[in-house]
């Protein structure tokens, strides 16, 4: 029996132990828990009283009595009887109270009074910002970049010098004719000109009023030229003769313009010796 109320009892104090030691445990992992902090609470807002209009010396205790503090600031020092004309803030203002929020007055001299003794321009005591409700926080705004440099325009180049123009033989006259025009030498020579009608009227089988009107300006051109004198005339109406010849047999018209180039030819001829 004695050795049964013995466990027994050994048992009951090992039981109470680790009760306490669990207690103990979850106390201390109690106590381990962060603690959110609590949200900072914003200053209480005051107001701006009016001490415009109102002797400095009543001024200062007006703004002392509120709570604020205050400098002077122009050309007029902080004589007591000289008068504020401007504070700033300006009177009415809500702001945070942060001690003792700096008030800055502009005084007009008394001239009823002698500025004398030595002024009093700042409040016993140092100001502290002024803060107004809901100001925005200050952002600091990025630095923009700077604007990419412009690439520098390439330099053209110089355009090359057109080649010029080779300037035409010289076309020495078989003859002057007083008052004649001279050869214009941007037309091809007369003996060339003679020579492509050939070609020409074998691409124009048809004497149709546009080609019959090409071919006379070509037998006048070359006929007026050759009795002005132009060079190689003479030559250039022989071949003349033999393409009105062919454009008789192909148009079955011709004899009169080959009539007219053979008697300018003899012309030509005998001026020509």
């Amino acid at each position: 029996m004695a050795p049964r109320l013995t466990a027994l009892a050994v048992l009951v104090v090992l039981l109470l132990g680790t009760a306490t030691f669990t207690y103990a445990a979850q106390q201390r992992i109690a106590a381990t828990k962060p603690v959110t902090p609590a949200k900072p609470v914003a200053p209480p807002l005051v107001v701006v009283p009016n001490v415009s209009g109102q002797a400095y010396v009543f001024a200062k205790g007006t703004l002392q009595d509120s709570g604020f503090a205050w400098r002077v600031e122009g050309a007029v020092r902080g004589y007591a009887a000289n008068t504020v004309v401007e504070q700033r803030p300006a009177a009415g203002a809500r702001v945070r109270d942060t001690g003792a929020p700096l008030v800055v007055l502009r005084l007009a001299a008394n001239k009823r009074y002698r500025q004398d003794g030595e002024p009093e321009d700042t409040s016993p005591y140092a100001g502290t910002e002024i803060r107004y409700p809901n100001a925005p926080a200050h952002v600091v705004k990025p630095k923009p970049k700077p604007a990419p440099k412009p690439k520098p325009r390439p330099v053209p180049k110089p355009k090359p010098k057109p080649a010029a123009k080779p300037k035409p033989a010289a076309r020495p006259p078989a003859f002057h004719v007083a008052g004649a025009r001279k050869e214009p030498l941007d037309e091809i020579p007369l003996p060339k000109r003679a020579g492509r009608l050939e070609g020409w009227l074998a691409r124009h089988p048809h004497p149709t009023d546009a080609n019959v009107r090409y071919w006379l300006y070509q037998n006048a051109w070359i006929v007026t030229g050759a009795r002005f004198g132009w060079w190689h005339g003479a030559e250039a109406l022989r071949l003349l003769v033999r393409d009105d010849t062919k454009a008789e047999h192909v148009w079955g018209i011709g004899a009169r313009s080959r009539a007219v180039a053979k008697r300018a030819l003899v012309d030509v001829e005998a001026r020509s010796k």
